[in-house]
C-alpha cells in the first residue's frame, strides 16, 4: 500500500517560551521487508536556529532542533509518502514453543538494534509486574507455539480492556492501566510487553500510524486519528519480531506504518526535550493517513 501521511503537532503556550531544545521522532525510515520511505518533509514554525537530523541506536529517524526566539505557539508538521508491504503472518503452529523461545533469547549473542536482548529486560516505562505476569502466564504453557500464545494474549487485552481516551495519561504505568482495565493504545501495548517480559519472552514497543480511511466495507480502526502504538514479540531466530496490535486485535500489516521502535514509549516519544518558560500549554495533534489511489 502507498500512503500519503500528514501529522500536525501544535503547542499553544500561556506564557511565551524563551528557548526550546527538542528531539523529534517523527520521521519514518525504511524498514527492510516492511516499508520504503519515498519522500518526507518537516516544517517547524517558528524556524529553528539549529536543526540536525540523524538516527538513534534502533535506527529511528531523529531531528534535533533549537528555537532561541520568544514564541507563544509552536507548530511541527510532517508530510510523508510511504510504501508499505507487510509480510504474511506465519502459521502460528509452526513457530517455536514458548520454552524454546525463552531459552533461545538467553543464548542469543547478538547485541545489534534488532537483538532479542533489548526486549528481554525491564525498561524505564515497563517494569516487571507480578500481577501482569501471572495474568499473562495462563496463555503461555511452555509446550505451546509462541505465536499462538501471543495471539491469544493480544485478544485477551482487546477483550478485557476498555479503549477509553482520557482514562490514562502519557506517564501512566502498565500496573495502573492493568488495574483500571482501561486506556489507549500505549497502555495496551505496554501491558502486553510487561507480561511477555515477565515470562522471559522478548517484546518491544512500536509507534506509528494507522490508515485513516478503511477499505470499503471494513470498520475504521481504533487509534486511526492519531499516532498509534502496538507491540512486537520475538518468535525465535527464524521468525524474528512479529507485530501484534492489541487495540484492534489484529496482527500489524498493510494498515500499520512504523515511525519508531524501542523498549517502551520513552524510547519513541514523538517530541521530547526542554523548554524555558512558565505556565501551562495546550497540545493538539492531527493525523491523516490516506491511501494513494492509482498506485
Amino acid at each position: 500500500m502507498l500512503y500519503d501521511i500528514r501529522q500536525t503537532t501544535t503547542y499553544s503556550y500561556q506564557v511565551p517560551v524563551r528557548v526550546v531544545r527538542q528531539v523529534l521522532r517523527m520521521t519514518p525510515v525504511d524498514r527492510f521487508g516492511h516499508q520504503h520511505v519515498i519522500a518526507h518533509i518537516l516544517d517547524v514554525d517558528p524556524e529553528p536556529a539549529e536543526l540536525e537530523q540523524g538516527t538513534d541506536f534502533f535506527g529511528n529517524g531523529l531531528t534535533w532542533l533549537t528555537i532561541d526566539q520568544p514564541h507563544g505557539h509552536l507548530s511541527i508538521t510532517t508530510r510523508s509518502r510511504v510504501d508499505v508491504t507487510s509480510t504474511p503472518l506465519p502459521d502460528p503452529a509452526t513457530t517455536p514453543l514458548v520454552d524454546e523461545v525463552r531459552a533461545a533469547a538467553l543464548e542469543e549473542m547478538d547485541l545489534g538494534p534488532d537483538a532479542a536482548a533489548h526486549g528481554l529486560f525491564p525498561s524505564r516505562a515497563v517494569p516487571i509486574d507480578n500481577e501482569i505476569t501471572d495474568w499473562t502466564a495462563t496463555s503461555f504453557r511452555g509446550d505451546r507455539p509462541v505465536l499462538e500464545a501471543a495471539l491469544e494474549l493480544m485478544h485477551r487485552v482487546h477483550d478485557e480492556f476498555t479503549y477509553e481516551p482520557g482514562a490514562t495519561i502519557v506517564t501512566t504505568s502498565p500496573h495502573e492501566a492493568f488495574a483500571a482495565k482501561a486506556g489507549v493504545c500505549q497502555d495496551f501495548a505496554q501491558v502486553m510487553i510487561a507480561g511477555l517480559r515477565g515470562l522471559g519472552l522478548p517484546a518491544r514497543y512500536v509507534s506509528g500510524y494507522l490508515r485513516t480511511i478503511p477499505p470499503e466495507g471494513q470498520p475504521r480502526l481504533e487509534g486511526a486519528d492519531a499516532t498509534h502504538a502496538w507491540a512486537e514479540v520475538w518468535c525465535g531466530p527464524a521468525f524474528g519480531w512479529i507485530g501484534l496490535d492489541p487495540t484492534n486485535a489484529i496482527p500489524a500489516g498493510d494498515d500499520h506504518i512504523i515511525l519508531a521502535v524501542g523498549r517502551d514509549y520513552a524510547d519513541v516519544s514523538p517530541v521530547d526535550g526542554v523548554i524555558v518558560s512558565s505556565g501551562d500549554h495546550i497540545l493538539a495533534v492531527g493525523v491523516d493517513v490516506v491511501p494513494v489511489q492509482g498506485r
